[in-house]
């Protein structure tokens, strides 16, 4: 087939899974597991970009960060979700470079610190909104928060820290990124969202502590390196209506207009898919052949046109 770009965007259950200790090792494990679909898709002449999520993992360094400030200077969010770029993406690398050779797939893997522009005038800065790190009780979070500072807020399953989510408006390293993927190098980049920076009438780029959604990360890198499709994998096998209930129903095709009715009617909540949705219908509108969102383990299923639910634009 002539060759395709697509960004995979891969689900923090893709490292992390609920209920585990989050150990290295568990984490290692968990990253191997997840990358057959890549695999399948890089022998079959893809140009591929990689977009991970980071909650768990910066969560626990922003702990690591606050339990270690008497002896050592604490690092800002933003220099934490750099280093978590780069550790967990030396765990997707390696283990997807393993994987291409056992496959017999001679294909180089990269991955690239990320930094993301994002208005400073956005008013999520001012509206601390995304959860990250573990869940704790109702009293630890406030006792924590009172302590340390910042904010927390109950969410699904118990309380965790919440910091500012701003919409990211563009990759600083696009021009690098589809250079290398157009090379057929798989590229690992705006890991966790990126590193949320704006640029400074003096000084140039400056980051901010804050944390970029994912997903929609990989629209927006989905755009700057014009990919033909963008795959959100994630922790249930598509969207659903009335999401929970003993009414739910699946949805497999939207066209566009579907799509931003149903975020309109409030149906998908506020919750983790509904940004899935808003992102991959954004992908569509910015000049995206199509979006998937599926199954961690349907991947390949998803793109193939047999998973997941479809958002394309008519």
């Amino acid at each position: 087939m002539a060759s395709k770009t697509i960004v995979i965007a891969l689900g923090g259950n893709a490292l992390a899974q609920p209920g585990e200790e989050g150990t290295i090792t568990q984490q290692f494990k968990h990253t191997r597991e997840s990358l057959g679909a890549v695999v399948e898709l890089a022998r079959e002449g893809w140009q591929i970009a990689i977009v991970h999520g980071n909650g768990p993992q910066v969560g626990n360094e922003l702990i690591r960060n606050e339990q270690s400030r008497h002896l050592v200077p604490p690092l800002p969010l933003g220099v934490l979700v750099a280093a978590t770029e780069g550790w967990i993406g030396y765990m997707i690398q390696q283990s997807l470079q393993n994987a291409l050779r056992r496959g017999g797939v001679d294909r180089q893997v990269v991955t690239m610190v990320t930094q993301v522009l994002v208005d400073p005038g956005d008013p999520e800065l001012r509206r601390p909104s995304k959860p990250i790190g573990r869940t704790m009780d109702e009293q630890t979070a406030r006792d924590l928060a009172a302590e340390l500072g910042g904010e927390v807020a109950e969410t699904r399953g118990g309380w965790r820290r919440v910091v500012p989510s701003p919409r990211p408006t563009e990759i600083v390293e696009r021009r690098m990124i589809r250079s290398l993927v157009a090379e057929g190098h798989l590229v690992i980049a705006a890991g966790g969202g990126g590193c949320p920076v704006y640029v400074h009438e003096k000084w140039g780029l400056e980051g901010i502590d804050a944390v970029v959604d994912k997903d929609r990360a990989a629209a927006i890198l989905g755009r700057d390196i014009g990919a033909d499709v963008l795959v959100i994998l994630t922790d249930v096998d598509r969207v659903y209506l009335d999401f929970g209930t003993p009414a739910q129903r699946p949805v497999e095709r939207l066209t566009l207009a579907e799509a931003e009715a149903l975020l309109a009617s409030g149906q998908l909540g506020t919750g983790s898919m509904a940004p899935k949705v808003e992102a991959a219908a954004d992908f569509v509108r910015r000049g995206g052949t199509r979006a998937i969102i599926a199954r961690l383990d349907q991947g390949r299923e998803a793109v193939a046109g047999s998973a997941g639910t479809e958002i394309v634009r008519e």
